[in-house]
């Protein structure tokens, strides 16, 4: 048993470290797809090509991202976001062809083509066992982005 514990502890307390990890991360993927969504459903006139994206839709997509809704009082979804190193930044480009196609349809009277808004995240990895155990911070870090083509509805 004095052999096989150490072993046994490790193995379960480096499962439960991973475990978080991996749900943390997945946690920042689906809040950027939410944010990503949220942006393209905005209307054109927010998107103007050649210039800044409207900065109330920043605004609320990086809420929506880092909270899960546009309230700046609702609780963060992950912890860490006032850490250093942490960041949302909300961006789009303008695309006039993609495969080949020239933009028509929905963006036929849109000057500049079809905006594409790209949410990115980055935000410090809090530990679990490292925090129970009185370990040090591990300084990882978990990335998330996610790109919608605007369709202004």
């Amino acid at each position: 048993m004095a052999l096989v514990i150490p072993l046994l502890l490790l193995l379960m307390f480096g499962s439960l470290e991973l475990g978080n990890y991996f749900y943390s991360g997945h946690r920042l993927t689906e809040s950027v797809r939410e944010g990503a969504r949220y942006a393209a459903r905005q209307g054109f006139s927010n998107f103007p090509c050649g210039s800044a994206t409207n900065a109330t839709v920043v605004t609320d997509t990086q809420n929506i991202v880092r909270k899960g809704e546009p309230d700046t009082n609702a609780v963060d979804l992950l912890p860490n976001w006032g850490a250093s190193g942490a960041s949302i930044t909300v961006s789009h480009a303008c695309v006039t062809a993609a495969g080949g196609q020239n933009m028509e349809g929905l963006y036929r009277n849109n000057t500049g083509g079809a905006p594409v808004v790209t949410v990115r995240a980055r935000v410090p990895y809090q530990g679990l066992v490292g925090a129970l155990l009185g370990f040090g911070e591990l300084n990882l870090f978990l990335n998330a982005d996610q790109q919608a083509a605007v369709v202004g509805l």
